[in-house]
Parts: structure tokens; C-alpha cells; sequence
């Protein structure tokens, strides 16, 4: 996001912007690891929705101030909802032929991640990128594995070590930089 903030919208490539872009890639690296393993073709395949998502993030600052998030989402929402159906019918039997979609704890398990992990972090997502610069919102995006990997330890049990918070003390650490040191 700071290289496209840095091309799109002009914002200022900093010394402390790369220091924090710096410190929070590290923090990602050392608590996701670099033990790649599996198919190249999933790899790249994580890269472009990696660069896709941070291009959608920095482009949501270029949407006229007086349109709301929620209608900013919902546009979103129905593009993709629009590009992926025709996907999703050509796969049917791949994707739901062994579930039952009946199931309460489908069922559930669908608007959980419909209303919550997709719709409501959009717009959270979104208002916050409004709110902040685009190279300070990309930061913050970087809590994500430390996220999951605190639902991990609470959810299912996982160990959180020292080393872990020693990580997290550098994402939480680029984000200061990045807030206290703008310019």
C-alpha cells in the first residue's frame, strides 16, 4: 500500500514511512515464518491477492468523500458477488457436493463469515483507510497474522511464546513509528 499511495495518490515516500514498512514486514515474516512450501502456483496466487487488496485499499481513497463506506462496501460487495457466481456455478459440485448446506453449523459458519469476517470488516476496513493515510491504514493490515495467531491460542489451543510478542512488539512498533513521526 505505500508504493501504491506512493504512485496513485501521491503521498510522500519517507524515510520513516520505509522504517515502518521495514519493522512491520519483519514482524510478519518472523510470526508467519519463510518456510515455503507447497505449489509456486498458490504462492503467486497469494502475492496477487496480496497486491489486488492493497491496490483496492489505496484506490478506496480516490472515491468521492460523500459517498458512505457502507455504500462504498456494498458496491464492492455486488462486483464481486458478480465476477465470482459465475465461478462458484461452474464449480458447484467441487465446492458444496460434499455438505450438506442444511446443516445449522454450515449454515452458521456462512453468515459468520458473510456479516462478520467479510461484510463488517469492509466496512471497518474501509472507513479506516478514509480516516488515516493510505501508507499508515497498509500497516495496520499487518495485525492480521498477529490476529489470527492470537484466535489460533484462544480458539484452538496453539502456543503463544515469548518469541511471539517479541514479533508483535515490532508490528505494534512500525505502526507508532508510522503515527508519532508523520509528517
Amino acid at each position: 500500500m505505500v508504493i501504491f499511495a506512493w504512485l496513485l495518490l501521491k503521498e510522500r515516500l519517507t524515510k520513516v514511512k520505509l522504517l515502518s514498512l521495514t519493522l512491520a514486514t519483519l514482524g510478519v515474516l518472523a510470526i508467519v515464518g519463510v518456510n515455503v512450501q507447497g505449489s509456486g502456483l498458490g504462492m503467486l496466487l497469494l502475492v496477487i491477492a496480496a497486491l489486488t487488496w492493497a491496490l483496492m485499499s489505496v484506490l478506496v481513497k480516490l472515491i468521492n468523500p460523500h459517498y458512505s463506506v457502507l455504500q462504498v462496501t456494498t458496491i464492492d460487495a455486488d462486483i464481486a458477488v458478480g465476477c465470482l457466481t459465475p465461478y462458484v456455478l461452474s464449480h458447484w459440485a467441487t465446492t458444496f457436493g460434499h455438505y450438506r448446506l442444511i446443516s445449522l453449523s454450515i449454515g452458521g459458519s456462512f453468515l459468520y463469515l458473510g456479516l462478520i469476517s467479510t461484510a463488517l470488516a469492509f466496512v471497518l476496513w474501509n472507513r479506516g483507510v478514509q480516516m488515516l493515510n493510505a501508507a499508515t491504514s497498509g500497516l495496520c493490515f499487518l495485525f492480521q497474522p498477529v490476529v489470527g495467531s492470537l484466535l489460533g491460542w484462544l480458539c484452538l489451543g496453539e502456543q503463544i511464546t515469548w518469541s511471539f510478542l517479541l514479533r508483535l512488539v515490532l508490528v505494534a512498533t512500525s505502526i507508532w513509528v508510522s503515527i508519532r513521526f508523520a509528517d
